[in-house]
């Protein structure tokens, strides 16, 4: 053979070392490099939670206003304060068939309008409608539970804390509404025991025919 072949196949194995050793460089260097930019990745700032580890009691009182209070000092309450834009004897009602008095007035910031409910001329529903022009839901939600920790039941419709005195939910589109459990069951109870004696007299009566 002539050395001008031998040449040629000597040059062409060149060639291929070359290759296979410049393609081995790359592969270790893209190791390498991953290696490295794994050792770069900045990790997400860990997400905390909103709630705390010690939440507070569940409130009875709003701004001075509290569950239990009488119709006179109630309407104390109201008068000192502006937010609830309470207009005196005008704005309370009696529900002569509940025995109950109710207190409805129309604010003229933050609180649209406040409606209170008394039964044996105490307190036992507080109820704030909000106005959303000024305030989102998301607001008051994320104040509850910073303060109160996570709700006890959690719906489209509302969320619920509550313990064995108070039930204090938000309801959309954004109404807090307190409301004394005790007295709140107390009236249910009473409601359904009128109920169950009327049910009795009308049947006493229908067997009189």
């Amino acid at each position: 053979m002539s050395k001008f072949f031998f040449l040629n196949l000597a040059f062409c194995f060149f060639c291929l070392s070359a290759f296979t050793a410049a393609q081995e460089n790359s592969e270790t260097g893209v190791q390498a490099g991953g290696a490295r930019q794994a050792d770069y990745i900045i990790p997400e700032p860990e997400k905390r939670p909103l709630a705390p580890e010690n939440p507070e009691a569940l409130p009875k009182t709003f701004r001075k206003i509290s569950l239990g209070m009488s119709l006179e000092d109630l309407k104390a309450g109201l008068k000192a304060d502006g937010l609830f834009g309470f207009r005196g004897d005008r704005d309370v009602s009696f529900l002569p068939v509940r025995e109950e008095t109710l207190i409805e007035s129309a604010g003229p910031d933050f609180i649209s309008r406040s409606f209170f409910q008394l039964a044996q001329n105490k307190v036992f529903i507080m109820a704030f409608l909000l106005n959303t022009a000024l305030i989102d839901h998301y607001s008051v939600f994320t104040a509850f539970v910073k303060k109160y920790g996570e709700p006890k039941t959690l719906s489209p419709k509302e969320s619920v804390w509550e313990n064995d005195e108070v039930r204090i939910s938000i309801e959309r589109p954004l109404t807090v509404k307190y409301i004394d459990k005790i007295v709140f069951n107390q009236l249910i109870e009473e409601s359904e025991a009128r109920e169950s004696g009327r049910l009795k007299l009308q049947e006493d009566f229908l067997n009189e025919f």
